[in-house]
């Protein structure tokens, strides 16, 4: 299995929603590693590690998130693939 890993930033309502602990669920349950990140500019940063069609789920998953989110766009940028442990909010 071909491993990537990828950062996605995520604009619309997705603070104060919960979007960082749905993002960890399913990081978990497609058994993928990285962080969700709050930052200050009000988007949210996901960076996503692990096997290729699983990191692809995820990051189709961020474009609607939770239904207390409502995502307007999600910018992806490929990074240089690096094992991380978990998937944690940070």
């Amino acid at each position: 299995m071909m491993k990537v890993c990828f950062i996605a930033y995520v604009s619309g309502i997705v603070q104060g929603v919960g979007f960082r602990y749905f993002t960890q669920q399913q990081a978990r349950a497609l058994g993928v590693s990285g962080y969700a990140y709050n930052m200050d500019d009000g988007r949210v940063e996901v960076l996503v590690s692990g096997d290729k069609q699983q990191v692809e789920k995820l990051l189709e998953w961020l474009k609607s998130g939770p239904r207390t989110a409502k995502v307007e766009r999600v910018l992806i940028e490929p990074r240089a693939y690096k094992e991380w442990v978990g998937f944690e909010i940070q």
